[in-house]
C-alpha cells in the first residue's frame, strides 16, 4: 500500500504522474470520442429513416415490403 504525504505527492506519483496521468487522460478521450460518434450515428440513422421507421429495428423499409 502506497502512503502520499501531499497532494502533489499523489499526483507525481513516485515520478510516474507524467505517464499515469497521461494514460488516464487518453482513456478519458476516447470514451468522450467514443460517446460523440455513437451521438453522431444515431443522429445519422434517425434522420434518414423514414418518419414511422425505427432504425435499431430492422432497418429502413424497402419499396417492395408492405
Amino acid at each position: 500500500m502506497m502512503n502520499w504525504g501531499s497532494a502533489s505527492n499523489f499526483f507525481e506519483m513516485g515520478g510516474y504522474g507524467l505517464y499515469v496521468w497521461g494514460s488516464f487522460g487518453a482513456c478519458a478521450l476516447a470514451v468522450v470520442g467514443e460517446l460523440a460518434a455513437l451521438s453522431a450515428r444515431r443522429r445519422a440513422l434517425s434522420s434518414a429513416a423514414d418518419p414511422g421507421d425505427d432504425p435499431l429495428e430492422g432497418g429502413p423499409r424497402t419499396s417492395n415490403e408492405t
